[in-house]
């Protein structure tokens, strides 16, 4: 898995973490947890700064069944020039395998809506609902960028990172993600499939783009030697193959993933796999980072409904 990660201060303390637009929990890796699961890892060790939230427990299971769980403490969270002062923490007591080998990652910081955050009794609000009310404005922007680092922006659109018009487009909260409906599709400079893509997400979480089967099939069938096999899980082509590009229709926009995107990770000496996959058994699809180094988005606030906008970047 790759992943963007962000420097945050923790109760005083720097970590690395995956801020994550597909989930609702702000959670750390932390000093209660086994010694053999912290080495490698920056830690969240609870100072006089932190609050205990007695009685309060967590447990987080993601899409691809990695998880966490732990306890949890109020403490001062900042992010570049924006702090929360009294922010929920929940620092981690155990982590499942994935994220123990992931040693640069120190946690994630959720930033979909706080109704799907796992504190119980009572959930908390994530990082941008705890600091909405105090930015410029109730927004934050993703710039995310193909071998290279990209940004996050809290409380203000930086005109310097997107070319043209920003396109909006409604967002349900009913699920508690940044959910809409993406339009048609074109591959390559083929005529434009009128077909609806649907349900969808906006998720920095997730490093793949995941499509309907039909259109992933059809995209594939345009990629000598592309086969989905059972082995590697997904879609895999020969690492050499030319793979055309892929426009997707969202409201009055059009946004065109390159083909080189569409190269994920190789699985051998000479096969690939696919960035974009067929979204069987999620029940919606997921437009993930692949999809999001290819835009600039404006995950926005601002209006009665939150919504969602995209531009071409800079």
């Amino acid at each position: 898995m790759q992943s963007y990660l962000s420097p945050v201060t923790v109760g005083g303390q720097t970590l690395n973490l995956d801020f994550d637009t597909g989930s609702a929990d702000l959670w750390v890796y932390s000093n209660l947890q086994p010694s053999s699961q912290q080495s490698g890892h920056e830690v969240y060790k609870p100072s006089s700064s932190a609050t205990p939230m007695t009685g309060s427990s967590w447990s987080i299971t993601y899409g691809d069944a990695s998880g966490a769980a732990g306890s949890v403490y109020a403490d001062k969270v900042v992010i570049g020039a924006v702090t929360a002062t009294s922010q929920a923490v929940e620092a981690a007591t155990s982590v499942s395998s994935a994220f123990i080998a992931d040693t640069a990652n120190d946690g994630l910081l959720g930033l979909a809506f706080s109704s799907i955050n796992t504190i119980s009794p009572t959930q908390q609000t994530t990082f941008f609902d705890t600091v909405k009310s105090t930015l410029h404005m109730p927004v934050f922007t993703v710039r995310l960028r193909k071998g290279a680092a990209g940004s996050f922006d809290f409380g203000w659109i930086d005109s310097t990172k997107y070319t043209g018009g920003i396109t909006y487009i409604d967002v349900s909260t009913v699920n508690g993600f940044w959910e809409f409906d993406a339009g048609g599709y074109k591959i390559g400079n083929g005529a434009t499939v009128k077909t609806q893509i649907g349900d969808s997400i906006a998720d920095t979480g997730t490093s793949l783009l995941y499509l309907p089967t039909a259109l992933v099939k059809a995209y594939y069938k345009q990629v000598k030697g592309a086969t989905n096999s059972a082995k590697n899980g997904g879609w895999i082509f020969p690492c050499s193959a030319t793979l055309p590009s892929l426009t997707i229709t969202i409201g009055s926009g059009a946004f065109t993933i390159p083909g080189s995107y569409m190269n994920y990770s190789p699985v051998s000496a000479k096969q690939c796999f696919g960035g974009l996959q067929a979204n069987t058994g999620i029940g919606f699809s997921i437009l993930g980072d692949i999809f999001l180094k290819s835009v600039f988005t404006v995950f926005d606030q601002t209006q009665a409904t939150p919504r969602l906008g995209f531009a071409v970047p800079t």
